[in-house]
C-alpha cells in the first residue's frame, strides 16, 4: 500500500503500479489517472487482482473483456462493473463460479433478471450455499438447488421451504456441514441413526437434539464426546460408567484446558473420578497451565 505515499512519478510507472496491484487491488486508487484510463494496462492489472476494477476509469467498467478478466480472478469484482454488464449472462456465470469468499458470492451483485436463471443460481450455491438467499425466492422450493446449497452450508435449512426438513437426503447433507441442522429436522429424522451419527461427528452437542435413545448408543456417544467433552453431562448414566467414553471426553476437554470441569459431571463417588489414566490427563494439563 506504499503506492499512496510515493513520488508522483512512480504512480505513473506501469511496472511499479502493476506490482503493487498484485498485492492489493485497491491501491490502483492511488495510481496516476493516465494509467486508470489505459486499457492495455488495466487489462493486465485486473488479471493480477480483480478488485482493481473498483478504481479503473468509469469507461472501462463497461468494457466486457476487462470485466470478464476481473471476475475470473475474483468473482466479487462484479460489484464494480457497469450495471449493463451485471445483466451479461456470461460475465455473471463466470463470477459466481469463483471460489468461496468470506464476503459471499457474486450473485448478490447480479441483475435481478439473472437471479432467476437456474444455471447461474445452481453454480452459485455449489460455491456458497448461502447464495440461495440472494437468488429468486422460487429456488427455496427447488430440491436440486437446496440440496447443493446445504452441502455447502447446512444453515441454509433454516430458511428454505419447510418440506425439506422431512427430506432425508437433504438433512443428511445439511448435518455434514452444520450440526445444528439436526435441530431443524423433522422428528422422524432425529431417530435416524446415520443422520445422528453424522451430526455428532461435526458437533457433539447435536446429541441433545437427537432422539433420546441415542444417549444410550455407545458409538454415537463416543463420537459426540470426541467433539465436545461437555456432552458427558447429557448422556445416559450407564455410559457415564464407561471408561472409554469418559477418557475421550476428558481428552477433548484437555485440548481447551477444561478436563477437570468435565470430570465434575460425574457424581462424587464415581469410581472413574479416581481412575489413574483419567487423572493423568487431568493433572498433566493442569501442570502445563
Amino acid at each position: 500500500r506504499a503506492l499512496e505515499f510515493v513520488n508522483k512519478s512512480f504512480k505513473k510507472d506501469r511496472e511499479i503500479v502493476l506490482e503493487a496491484v498484485k498485492q492489493y487491488g485497491d491501491v490502483l486508487e492511488f495510481a496516476d489517472e493516465s494509467l486508470k484510463k489505459d486499457r492495455k494496462f488495466i487489462l493486465e492489472a485486473v488479471k493480477q487482482n480483480g478488485y482493481a476494477l473498483e478504481y479503473v476509469h468509469i469507461s472501462l467498467r463497461k468494457d466486457k473483456k476487462i470485466v470478464l478478466e476481473a471476475v475470473k480472478q475474483i468473482g466479487l469484482a462484479l460489484e464494480f462493473a457497469d450495471d449493463s454488464l451485471k445483466k451479461d449472462r456470461e460475465i455473471v456465470l463466470e463470477a459466481v463460479k469463483q471460489d468461496k469468499s468470506p464476503e459471499g458470492n457474486a450473485l448478490k451483485f447480479a441483475d435481478d433478471s439473472l437471479k432467476k436463471d437456474r444455471e447461474i443460481v445452481l453454480e452459485a450455491v455449489k460455491k456458497e450455499g448461502l447464495a440461495i438467499g440472494d437468488a429468486d425466492k422460487s429456488f427455496m422450493k427447488d430440491r436440486e438447488i437446496v440440496l447443493e446449497a446445504v452441502k455447502q452450508d447446512g444453515f441454509v435449512l433454516d430458511f428454505v421451504d419447510d418440506s425439506f426438513k422431512k427430506d432425508r437426503e437433504i438433512i443428511l447433507g445439511a448435518v455434514k456441514t452444520w450440526h445444528g441442522a439436526l435441530k431443524l429436522a423433522d422428528e422422524s429424522l432425529k431417530k435416524d441413526r446415520e443422520i445422528v451419527l453424522e451430526a455428532v461427528k461435526h458437533g457433539g452437542i447435536a446429541l441433545q437434539d437427537a432422539d433420546k435413545s441415542f444417549k444410550k448408543d455407545k458409538e454415537i456417544v463416543l463420537e459426540a464426546v470426541k467433539q465436545d467433552g461437555y456432552v458427558l453431562a447429557i448422556i445416559d448414566e450407564s455410559l457415564q460408567e464407561d471408561k472409554e467414553i469418559v477418557l475421550e471426553a476428558v481428552k477433548q476437554g484437555a485440548t481447551q484446558g477444561k478436563s477437570r470441569d468435565i470430570l465434575e459431571f460425574l457424581h462424587l463417588d464415581h469410581s472413574l473420578r479416581n481412575d489413574p489414566d483419567i487423572l493423568e490427563i487431568v493433572n498433566r494439563k493442569q501442570t502445563e497451565r
